[in-house]
């Protein structure tokens, strides 16, 4: 079985190479599900690194339907990845009624060759898994990174199994809530590899700061925050008046 390590920073992927994982998925701020990492950490990653590393591909947090110039963006970075020698792409987009967007995934896919590509947890947002995963196995998806549509893979089991079930030649990779405690479920069910991110947070300060820097409110599924012309058009007219 393939243990596959989310890890969130050069530490992290550290932790999993020595505690034996076969594989990485490389991203950032897990808390809005996982973002593209940075440059200078795609470069570190390839001098600290030995075991295959599969890169998420996402421009932002919330939802799977980008913009045009989004969609450039998640191009670039699939380029570079590539020139820097990567073994992967997590990455994935969808339509606003939640089908598979066939024609910009066809692409992501083609763009990527030779690398391998995953499809990433947009999966669990489709509106028919079932015949969502004939098309992903259509485009010859070599993983689809799955949490069974439910909050866990444990409670997603059920759909997981069916999936792995109906498919020819994608691997079906269970992922989210897997731990220690849990593991050889997935295992005796037949799952060829397992998705998990192992954290446990560290105390980094000795006293909490009085001036918050997460904003919570940023973290929405169903909507993306972007800076407002008129608003902004505003505050340069208010502060540029004379």
């Amino acid at each position: 079985m393939i243990v596959e390590v989310c890890a969130n920073s050069l530490e992290s992927a550290v932790n999993a190479q020595k505690a034996g994982a076969d594989r990485i998925e490389l991203c950032t701020e897990l808390a809005g599900g996982g973002t593209t990492p940075s440059f200078g950490l795609l470069k570190l990653i390839k001098e600290h690194i030995s075991i295959p590393v599969n890169v998420l591909i996402r421009p932002r947090s919330g939802d799977f339907t980008y913009s045009n110039l989004e969609f450039e963006i998640i191009k670039k970075d699939i380029a570079l990845c590539k020139e820097l020698g990567f073994n992967g792409i997590v990455s994935g987009v969808l339509n606003k009624d939640f089908t598979l967007d066939v024609e910009r995934t066809k692409e992501l896919i083609k763009l990527s060759k030779p690398m391998q590509f995953t499809f990433h947890r947009a999966f669990d947002w489709v509106s028919d898994p079932i015949a969502t995963l004939q098309q992903l196995e259509e485009l010859e998806v070599d993983t689809i990174l799955s949490s069974g549509q439910q909050n866990s893979s444990v409670a997603g089991m059920d759909l997981l199994s069916k999936l792995q079930k109906k498919t020819k030649r994608t691997v079906i990779m269970p992922g989210g809530g897997i731990q220690v405690a849990n593991v050889l479920e997935f295992k005796k069910k037949g799952f060829g590899a397992v998705h998990l991110t192992g954290i446990k947070f560290h105390k980094s300060l000795d006293h909490t700061p009085v001036v918050p820097m997460s904003s919570p409110g940023f973290l929405r599924d169903d909507e993306v925050a972007i800076s407002h012309l008129a608003t902004l058009k505003e505050v340069v007219r208010l502060v540029k008046e004379k």
